[in-house]
Parts: structure tokens; sequence; C-alpha cells
């Protein structure tokens, strides 16, 4: 089970984008994933006729490290350290570990 996942709200720690918030659109296998207007870089994309692209200058997200990130608790309203707990029913849930605060209910 993995801290963080698809569709979770992060804060970037570190790097040159630090303190912006953004939704986790792709976890990759490498422990790396893709933040929504996180780390953007600029593209050239040559154009293609055969399938109507348009070429030019394209800003793109790119993978940012695992470790660069933190989940976004709301009742804090800043990062924090996700961890993990067993409910009565066993089931595992992710838990953040300041507040003991459940994330998936």
């Amino acid at each position: 089970m993995k801290r963080i996942r698809k569709g979770d709200q992060v804060v970037v720690i570190s790097g040159k984008d630090k303190g912006r918030h953004g939704t986790v659109l792709v976890v990759r296998d490498d422990d790396r994933l893709i933040v929504e207007a996180v780390n953007m870089a600029k593209k050239h994309v040559k154009a293609n006729p055969m399938q109507g692209a348009e070429g030019g200058i394209v800003e793109k997200e790119m993978p940012i490290h695992i470790s660069n990130v933190m989940m976004f608790n709301a009742i804090t309203n800043k990062g924090d350290r996700v961890g993990f707990k067993v409910l009565e029913d066993g089931r595992k849930v992710r838990c953040f570990k300041s507040n003991g605060e459940v994330i998936d209910a």
C-alpha cells in the first residue's frame, strides 16, 4: 500500500516549486509522480499533420520524486506525514501522523 495515491492533495516541500499545492495525476513505479501544475517544463513539439497535431512550444508537467512532496492536511493547512492504522474491522487505512485522522474513510 502506497502512502501517496492518485487524486491526493499534496504540497511540494523542496525544489523550485517549494510551497505549491496540487493534485496527484499519475503515480509511476519508479517512486515518481506527476502533480498538477507543478514542475512545468517547456517542450518543443514538431507538427504532425497526419494526427492533426500542431507544432510549437508546449508546457507540460514533469515527474517529481515522491520524497519531495507531503500529503496536504486540510485541518492544519500544512503538509503532513502519512502512517498506517488497522481499524477494528481489520481494514488497513492511511492516517495523518500529527493528529491521527483517517484519510481513507
